[in-house]
């Protein structure tokens, strides 16, 4: 019976150690002590938060946070290990925040395809040696430039059915009574109200109201609906291509409805959850007012 219970105790000492958690214990006996830990509790909050959603971490792993944690404050003052725990922060943010960005960014929602986290890491420390293959300046005025075509091309491929569905619908809707084109092939629009007041120049600010559908018809921005019904203030030359040709051909007082190829809309962009990559787009535009200069 005594070899049981020592056997007993021995799993309680292992079972112990492994769940005994990282964080140093209190000793809370001065006013000292007791700010100290309530600047801890105080600088803590939405931290899970944060590390799950900016920083990509598996919040079932808190004990190795902790542990890290601890270390890393504790070695503050060693130069060494301070560039190590450096390190090891911004490398994180390489590989959650900024190479699942350029992803997206470059390849949407296809996840069978990526960049090279590989050259990545390896352009980011030749850089800093001073050793990079290529001029930064050059790199810097010619990089987005470079991820526009190689997205397009790559986009073009994965939403080539919402891009066909696009022309098509321009070239059927063009056919359409009183259907006019600002230029042949690109923004179409059929005169609602028309209006009698001044033409915007493209540096103007006016007051528009307006509702965006896509071309089966789902709304997905309004400003009847998100602004009371009251029109807002914009800058035309601001605004995505189409709107800046309509805009400058459309007297105040105006309300037109406009169909606008994607090219001419946000191209490979996509914006918000409802407009994909090489979306046409309608909207119903009115033009309010011309804002006085100010």
């Amino acid at each position: 019976m005594k070899k049981l219970v020592l056997v007993a105790a021995s799993v309680v000492m292992i079972f112990g150690s492994c769940s005994k958690s990282a964080a140093p214990t209190a000793s809370l006996k001065t006013d000292i002590d007791t700010i100290s830990y309530e600047l801890g509790m105080i600088n803590s909050a939405g931290v899970k938060q944060y590390l799950s959603e900016r920083l990509g971490v598996d919040t079932t792993y808190m004990d190795e946070f902790y542990k890290g944690l601890v270390e890393a404050a504790n070695s503050s003052d060693n130069k060494k290990k301070a560039a190590y725990f450096a390190g090891i922060q911004i490398g994180q943010q390489l590989g959650t925040q900024m190479f699942k960005g350029i992803n997206y960014q470059l390849f949407g929602e296809d996840s069978t395809k990526s960049i090279s986290m590989r050259n990545l890491l390896s352009g980011f420390i030749a850089q800093t040696e001073g050793k990079a293959e290529f001029d930064i300046e050059k790199v810097r005025n010619g990089l987005q430039e470079k991820m526009g075509r190689f997205r397009d091309k790559s986009l073009a491929k994965t939403y080539a059915a919402n891009k066909e569905a696009g022309e098509k619908f321009m070239a059927q809707n063009k056919t359409k009574e009183g259907i006019k084109e600002l230029t042949p092939g690109g923004v179409q629009y059929k005169v609602i109200k028309e209006g009698n007041g001044p033409i915007p120049a493209d540096t103007s600010r006016v007051m528009v109201s307006y509702e965006g559908r896509t071309i089966d018809g789902k709304v997905f921005d309004s400003s009847y609906k998100n602004n009371d019904n009251k029109p807002i203030e914009i800058t035309v030359n601001n605004m995505i291509p189409g709107w800046i040709d309509v805009l400058t051909h459309m007297p105040v007082g105006s309300v037109w409805e406009i169909y606008i190829p994607q090219e001419k809309a946000y191209g490979s962009r996509e914006a918000g959850e409802d407009v994909k990559p090489f979306s046409a787009l309608i909207f119903k535009l009115e033009l309010v007012s011309i804002s006085p200069n100010k």
